[in-house]
């Protein structure tokens, strides 16, 4: 066996509470060693030495490089001592913190055993109960719809089906979300992630003037209300987007550095580098490199309050259900730690979603975010649709590495997407091919997380990278005269009504090019098959739920079918 791939962590990853006397333990392995026998050792720590228990550790699955096993360990006593034993073929041995051993001496296991020490149930990472229970909708918001037609919109400059510019505006607002509610909730919708709605003279407003100040051309207080009520009345969460990273350079506290350099008690809320902030030559840091948009000093505990006061404002006035984190990465840990508490103090069910791109585990361990934007993802689907040694089997890997990257809990809540108003339209990635549009939305709506579905992605919006990817909405494309938004919305509904795709336990696996993802929960299956390859694929004689592609019982190349049956499974 291949030891040196073997790997496991006390308190992390690895090893995790998911309630107060529930711990999940994985175990990593080679890929090559995936058909090895491991049991796990396990008792309370005190009297681990002369008592212990043992129960098989079950594979869950591979990625590119290894195999995992994995158990959700019911615990009697939250003080656990284990080690692992581990047999393939002829060879066995034990896996300890000390390292391998052929005979363990349990009498000396104080020394060597992984160990929790003591599950506090403060330091458990509790889901927000409804993450993952449906399906979330971003909202560009000046290009979904326009409502309020009394307002100034000298600013518009845009008819609405005109290709965008970065500089350009179409009218959108809040109110036109508010009149679209009965629309999304008809879809299957059962969250809304709105792009900024605060003061600024950007279409996009990533560049905040007023935290405390609705933009105009989005609406009124009023406005934001009415929205956030009526959606609630659906049963509809909104999650609003703070830029906390960055601001205007027109924020009041930036032009009174400005003015007044160094002497201005806000000198220290950014990071200047000389006694006044100066664009050209730029001496200050940003966001990216964009002079507009001076970067806060998070470290800075007078910014700290600023900022966390904001949070909490808008949690408390308007009762929005949670954040979703501008450029969270480049943000002090402490930052996001104090930013938790106070936003689960005023909300214990407000969810927090990170903007980060890569492996956000540090990030993820229940002390700042609940989720992120999970774009490794969309790699993930792209890569299998449009690249052609990327098979069944290689999107079971990928998407398992996913898996094991984070906890049951963060795995529950990341915001699994295809595209934002930061990546080209999915479509246009996929050469403007709806049918493997269509299959990569089951793949999304069927996996476990909280799928995200970009304004306009149910009618087949097309647009290229940023601002082109920001187009108005085309109503007339919504109706069950347009094929492709029926098969969306169906599946958007199975989403949300369906039991099992929203808290089944997740297998994947593949088979002679066809993709498998199955949900479980006690006594029913929902399994999506997915036909990759290039001849048909018969199917099995139980209720389908959904098809797209298929021909009496045999579903045709880039095909798919939701089907439902009983088991044994518990």
């Amino acid at each position: 066996m291949n030891r040196a791939a073997i790997y496991h962590e006390p308190d992390s990853r690895y090893c995790f509470a998911i309630s107060d006397k529930m711990l999940v333990i994985r175990l990593r392995l080679a890929k090559e060693d995936k058909d090895a026998q491991i049991t796990l050792v396990y008792g309370m720590k005190y009297e681990y030495y002369k008592r212990q228990q043992r129960i098989p550790l079950p594979f869950v699955g591979c990625d590119h490089l290894h195999a995992y096993y994995e158990i959700c360990l019911p615990l009697e006593d939250v003080r656990l001592a284990y080690i692992f034993h581990v047999k393939q073929g002829e060879e066995e041995f034990y896996y300890s913190e000390g390292g391998f051993f052929d005979v363990y001496d349990f009498d000396l296991s104080y020394q060597t055993y992984f160990q929790m020490p003591y599950v506090n149930a403060v330091d458990i990472h509790r889901p927000v109960e409804w993450m993952g229970k449906g399906t979330f909708y971003q909202i560009f918001i000046d290009r979904f719809a326009r409502g309020d037609f009394e307002k100034d919109d000298s600013y518009i400059d845009m008819a609405w089906s005109d290709k965008p510019t970065p500089r350009s505006f179409a009218g959108g607002d809040l109110t036109g979300i508010t009149q679209k509610m009965d629309y999304l909730e008809d879809l299957g919708i059962t969250a809304l992630y709105l792009t900024p709605i605060f003061q600024s003279l950007s279409n996009h407003k990533y560049d905040i003037s007023d935290y405390y100040a609705i933009d105009p051309q989005f609406g009124t207080s009023m406005a934001l209300k009415e929205l956030i009520a009526e959606a609630h009345y659906r049963g509809i969460k909104v999650v609003l987007d703070a830029v906390f990273n960055h601001s205007s350079h027109l924020l009041p506290e930036f032009q009174d550095v400005v003015v007044h350099g160094r002497e201005s008690k806000y000198y220290d809320w950014f990071m200047i580098d000389g006694d006044y902030p100066t664009m050209k030559p730029l001496n200050y840091e940003t966001f990216a490199t964009v002079a507009e948009m001076p970067k806060w000093n998070t470290s800075n505990p007078e910014v700290q309050a600023y900022l966390l006061d904001i949070a909490k404002y808008w949690i408390e006035e308007y009762h929005i259900d949670g954040w979703r984190l501008d450029v969270s990465d480049e943000i002090s840990h402490e930052f996001w730690r104090q930013f938790r508490k106070v936003v689960k103090n005023a909300n214990p069910e407000a969810v927090i979603i990170g903007e980060n791109w890569h492996d956000a585990y540090p990030y993820l361990q229940g002390d700042q975010f609940d989720s992120i934007m999970n774009y490794a993802f969309s790699k993930a689907i792209l890569d299998y649709v449009t690249k052609k040694a990327y098979d069944g089997k290689w999107l079971a890997e990928a998407l398992t590495n996913l898996r094991m990257r984070n906890t049951w809990q963060v795995n529950q809540m990341n915001l699994n997407l295809l595209d934002s108003h930061d990546t080209h339209r999915f479509l246009n990635q996929l050469g403007g091919d709806r049918d493997d549009l269509l299959l990569s939305l089951a793949i999304l709506l069927t996996f476990e997380g909280s799928p995200c579905l970009y304004y306009g992605t149910e009618i087949a919006m097309a647009g290229g990278y940023d601002p082109d990817c920001r187009r108005g909405f085309d109503w007339e494309k919504v109706g069950t005269t347009n094929p492709f938004w029926v098969t969306v919305r169906d599946i958007l509904r199975l989403r949300k009504t369906e039991k099992c795709l929203q808290e089944g336990v997740t297998e994947m696996v593949a088979d002679n090019g066809v993709f498998m993802l199955k949900r479980h929960t006690a006594g029913v299956t929902i399994e999506l098959r997915v036909n990759g390859g290039n001849e048909n694929h018969p199917l099995p004689q139980v209720e389908c739920l959904l098809n797209h592609l298929k021909k009496g019982q045999e579903l045709l190349p880039k095909g798919f079918a939701l089907l439902k049956y009983e088991t044994e499974r518990s």
